[in-house]
Parts: C-alpha cells; sequence; structure tokens
C-alpha cells in the first residue's frame, strides 16, 4: 500500500514539474488577442472566484443608498470602468476583444455577486488581467458608490432610472427579456 501511494506522490511530482516546465520553455500561449480554451477560461474564473471568496471581508456597504450616491456610482462607474466594461448606453466596451481575459459587460450581463465581493474586486484588482486596482485612485466612498449601483442595477430607484435616460439621450434603463434571452 505504501509503494502505491510513493506511485502517486512520484506521478504528481513529475507531472508537477513537466507543467512547469512547459510553461518556462515558452509552449504556453500568453497572446491577449487570441480565445483561450474552455479548460483554461473554467480554471482562471474558478481560481479567481475561490481567491476572492477566501479573501474578500465580508463587510456590509457603509454607504447610504440614496438616488444621489447611486447616481455618484454610476457617474464614477462611467469615468472609470465603462471604458472596459461598457458604456450606460449599452454599448460594447472599446476594449472588449483586446484584453485577456475579456472584461465582462457589467451593464448588460450585471455581476451577480455580493456587494463585499465586487468592492473586494474594484479596490484590489484582479492580478494578471486589465482589472487595476482602484484603492490609490478613487475613494473608498467612491468605490463603495459604483459597488452599489453594480448591484442593484436591474433593480434601480426611479429617479437613478430618469438620470440614466436623460444621460444616454435617451437608452433604456433594463434591457426587455426578449434582448436578454438573445443576449447569453
Amino acid at each position: 500500500m505504501s509503494k502505491f501511494v510513493l506511485g502517486i506522490i512520484f506521478a504528481v511530482v513529475v507531472l508537477l514539474l513537466v507543467t512547469i516546465g512547459f510553461a518556462l520553455l515558452g509552449f504556453l500561449p500568453t497572446r491577449a488577442n487570441t480565445t483561450p480554451s474552455q479548460l483554461e477560461s473554467h480554471f482562471a474564473m474558478g481560481a479567481l472566484d475561490s481567491s476572492v471568496e477566501r479573501h474578500a471581508p465580508h463587510v456590509n456597504n457603509p454607504v447610504p443608498i440614496t438616488d444621489d450616491n447611486l447616481i455618484q456610482g454610476l457617474k464614477v462607474y462611467t469615468m472609470n470602468c465603462a471604458l472596459c466594461h461598457g458604456g450606460i448606453d449599452r454599448q460594447p466596451s472599446q476594449l472588449e476583444h483586446s484584453l485577456y481575459p475579456q472584461p465582462p459587460n457589467l451593464i448588460t450581463d450585471p455581476d451577480t455577486d455580493p456587494e463585499w465581493q465586487i468592492f473586494y474586486v474594484i479596490q484590489n484588482g484582479v492580478r494578471y488581467s486589465g482589472m487595476p486596482a482602484w484603492d490609490k485612485s478613487l475613494a473608498a466612498d467612491d468605490m463603495w458608490k459604483v459597488t452599489a449601483f453594480l448591484s442593484r442595477i436591474e433593480k434601480l430607484p426611479p429617479g437613478v432610472q430618469e438620470y440614466w435616460k436623460k444621460a444616454t439621450g435617451g437608452v433604456a434603463v433594463s434591457m426587455p427579456a426578449a434582448e436578454k434571452k438573445d443576449h447569453h
């Protein structure tokens, strides 16, 4: 039995060393303008989700959820996030196909993670992606305001919806159900 266990350990170590060697010899793709394999995408997103779940403090948003704060969050999003994550006019981001991993469009496909996880990603960024850490560029209150906006994007109060409609020249705030089906 002990030889069997040692054999498994040896096989795992050899596989790990071969994988590291494969990577260090330049055989792994590193281009940002090619589609990653499903295995790579699944592994990377799983690792990201697990890391955020493990490291993000479970804190509540200290910013009151008011129309003004949600509008401020929309403005922060427009100025700092829309270039990568899609504009509030529902247009694709300018960098959507230029970054790897491709950033999610947070307007047409809202994030469903809890606020504490969204805030953590905004604050700390995501290593090996185009997502910067905003903790040195934005005040904590601004990060919480954009977090509040993003986490409520499908159920914004009427005053915020009206501001959004005016800001986009009449583009609807919520996506019709048929468009949602076609989008996914």
